[in-house]
């Protein structure tokens, strides 16, 4: 049996968003036991060059919510990127979540061979719909939340593996 597009990105990217809003709350526990001012960690960043950790969460949504919306031939869902706490990065990973729910396998399926143009860099770059997953929108999407985690944790908060990995399936 083959694996579908929608089975290749939604379940998997679902999982994520969860991991991710377990470890806003963990990173919103550490800072009050700790007395940290949240905007401390909201606003590190791996290097001086990188983006904070907000940006990364806003990425991490923007590369759930994007490409799929794209892959079912629509136009992505604009948020602005104005969050400022860790319950504004909840409320965040909670709109692109309920996005993806209301997405269904047949709007998505099928999408392999179908063109999506994006501006990379500025200038239009057009894939051809698996690539696309596959190449581009998967890795981008695990590039963000895993230096989501990482600013995390290199401030000390207590996450591990499994709290980046989130959730098995049964």
């Amino acid at each position: 049996m083959s694996l579908s597009m929608y089975q290749a990105f939604i379940p998997p990217t679902l999982r994520q968003l969860a991991a991710l809003d377990a470890i806003l709350d963990k990173a919103a526990a550490h800072a009050a036991a700790r007395k940290i001012d949240p905007a401390v960690l909201l606003n590190t960043r791996l290097f001086p060059d990188m983006f904070p950790f907000v940006r990364q969460v806003q990425l991490t949504t923007d590369f759930a919510k994007g490409p799929a919306a794209r892959l079912a031939g629509l136009e992505p869902p604009k948020f602005e990127d104005t969050e400022a706490s860790f319950a504004d990065l909840k409320a965040r990973v909670a709109k692109t979540v309920a996005y993806l729910k209301g997405l269904k396998p047949e709007q998505i399926d099928g999408s392999e061979t179908r063109d999506i143009t994006i501006p990379i860099g500025g200038q239009p770059r057009t894939f051809k719909g698996q690539p696309y997953l596959v190449d581009f929108a998967i890795p981008n999407l695990y590039f963000h939340m895993t230096t989501a985690y990482a600013i995390l944790r290199s401030c000390g908060v207590e996450i591990g593996k499994r709290d980046f990995i989130g959730a098995m399936p049964a």
